[in-house]
C-alpha cells in the first residue's frame, strides 16, 4: 500500500465497498496515489493495458431521463447507434446528470452502487482480459474484477455496443 490505507475512505469509495462486500466479491477497493479519471491514468498507474480498464459511461436516455451505464474496454469507443438499438435513444449526460442518478462523479463512475438503478449494458470486448479494473467511487479508486463478475454484480446482458475499429 502506499499509505492511502491510513486515510478514511470517501463517501462513494465506501459504498462501493459494501456492494462488493455484500455480494461477497473477492476485492476492496484500493485508492491510487495518481489521478485514474481516465482509462489510461489507470492502466498508467496500474501497470496494464488500457484495454483492462472497464470505462463506465453514462447517457441520458430521452424518452424517461433515465441513466444508461455503458461499460467497455478502456481501448475501446462506444457506439451510441448501438447503444440505442438496444435500449431506445440516448443523449450525452453532463456532470450533474451523472452525479444525481449514479452518486459519482465523471471520472470516478463504478460499474455498481449507483444512487439510481441505471440500465446497463456490459460490452463483449471486456471479455478479451482474465483481469480487468474498474473505478469505485472516486477518481482515485479502483477495484479488481473479471469480466464475468461484472455480469454478476451489475445483472446486465453483455452485448456488443462499440466502434468497429478501421483497419
Amino acid at each position: 500500500m502506499c499509505g492511502s490505507e491510513l486515510q478514511p475512505l470517501p463517501e462513494g469509495v465506501r459504498r462501493v465497498a459494501r456492494a462488493l462486500l455484500d455480494k461477497g466479491h473477492a476485492h476492496a477497493p484500493v485508492m491510487l496515489d495518481n489521478s485514474a479519471r481516465t482509462a489510461q491514468e489507470a492502466a498508467d498507474a496500474l501497470g496494464i493495458t488500457v484495454g483492462q480498464i472497464a470505462k463506465s459511461i453514462i447517457f441520458r436516455r430521452k424518452g424517461d431521463d433515465v441513466a444508461v451505464l455503458v461499460i467497455t474496454s478502456g481501448d475501446k469507443r462506444v457506439d451510441e447507434k448501438k447503444v440505442d438499438a438496444l435500449v431506445g435513444k440516448t443523449g450525452r449526460a453532463d456532470a450533474d446528470f451523472v452525479k444525481a442518478r449514479t452518486g459519482f462523479s465523471i471520472g470516478g463512475v463504478s460499474p455498481i452502487a449507483h444512487e439510481t438503478d441505471p440500465v446497463t449494458l456490459i460490452d463483449r470486448e471486456l471479455f478479451r482480459f482474465d483481469v480487468i479494473w474498474a473505478a469505485a467511487g472516486h477518481p482515485n479508486g479502483v477495484f479488481q474484477l473479471a469480466p464475468e463478475d461484472l455480469e454478476k454484480l451489475t445483472g446486465a446482458p453483455v452485448v456488443d455496443v462499440v466502434k468497429v475499429d478501421a483497419a
